[in-house]
């Protein structure tokens, strides 16, 4: 059966959709069926960030109201072979996704796939829940800055008592931090939190740090997840993210000081 995973954060712009295409392309680089579904019904980002925007017919919230079925809505990269997307709906609302047809899909793309991935909208509001309910592991998507960790910390609380782990009194999620766009120049000067910081004041496990870069936005322009760039250092460090989420111990990578420690180790 397969492990849904949930990418979250309290804060927009962190870079969710942006980790959710990479970390799902990154398995599924590593030969893991993986499929990463859009819940930002009403949006619907990441089938932009993924270049299949052109290929949408039937979105998630058709397959719940039995306007087509799971075969039909789901897409299949066409740069590696075991992912897969399942796209939003652009002309609907949030409340479009029930609990009941929720769990109705992720229970057969759990048949299916070794990993769901699910992109989270931001804040705390009906998607974002419908996304992390049936969670069991999460990557906790933040910058390091006050608003978005403390909004990070909101979400961590509602992942301990919002989902269904926390219901039904089962093993509670496994949290993981992600801490995007960090640039360590600006962390010496004292106009970013440092990864202590963050970390102190979070208290959950680091999975690991996306340095902030230009090549994010030219990926996601192009439709490219930034794992398929091999000369982008943020594509590295997430197939490194990807390499710890699979208890591995990625290659120290030629970096001096902080890059070493965190993008390669």
């Amino acid at each position: 059966m397969g492990k849904i995973i949930v990418v979250t954060s309290g804060k927009g712009g962190v870079g969710k959709t942006t980790t959710s295409a990479a970390f799902a392309s990154g398995l599924a680089l590593r030969g893991h069926q993986t499929v990463v579904i859009d819940f930002d019904v009403g949006l619907r980002n990441l089938d932009l960030v993924m270049g299949c925007e052109r290929r949408v017919v039937y979105d998630f919230v058709n397959v719940i109201n039995g306007e087509g079925n799971l075969n039909q809505a789901l897409i299949k990269d066409k740069r590696i072979e075991s992912l897969f997307i399942l796209p939003a709906s652009q002309t609907r609302n949030k409340e479009a996704l029930t609990i009941k047809g929720v769990a109705r899909i992720l229970e057969a793309l759990k048949k299916r796939f070794e990993y769901i991935i699910c992109d989270s909208p931001a804040g705390i509001e009906h998607g974002a829940i419908m996304a992390m309910y049936f969670s069991d592991e999460a990557l906790i998507v933040t910058n390091p800055e006050v608003s978005s960790v403390r909004d990070s910390d909101r979400i961590i609380g509602m992942l301990s008592s919002k989902t269904r782990r926390a219901v039904q009194n089962l093993p509670p999620v496994k949290e993981h931090l992600l801490l995007t766009r960090y640039i360590p120049k600006r962390v010496n000067s004292g106009d970013m939190l440092s990864v202590q910081d963050v970390q102190d004041i979070l208290a959950i496990p680091l999975l690991g740090v996306i340095p902030e870069s230009k090549s994010v936005l030219q990926a996601s322009n192009a439709g490219i997840p930034i794992t398929l760039d091999k000369k982008s250092d943020a594509g590295q460090a997430y197939l490194n993210v990807v390499a710890r989420f699979l208890g591995e111990d990625p290659p120290p990578r030629e970096k001096k000081g902080f890059l070493t420690r965190w993008f390669g180790k």
